[in-house]
């Protein structure tokens, strides 16, 4: 008996996390899409940074052998 009921217990355990699991799926993909959309953001903000980073040092070699 008490082996039914420790299985019993275990299988109410994985129950209960399983279903918090599946409440909280949606606020997992909410999450992925915020994480996708900031690192696209901080790429875009590093291309412009290296982009300008690219013309300045350009601009120097260009204007020294002016």
């Amino acid at each position: 008996m008490k082996a039914f009921f420790i299985g019993l217990l275990f299988l109410t355990a994985v129950f209960i996390v399983a279903g918090i699991g599946f409440l909280l799926f949606p606020l997992l993909l909410v999450l992925a899409f915020i994480l996708r959309v900031v690192i696209s953001f901080a790429l875009v903000i590093f291309a412009v940074w290296l982009l300008g980073k690219f013309i300045i040092f350009m601009w120097g070699k260009v204007g020294k052998k002016s």
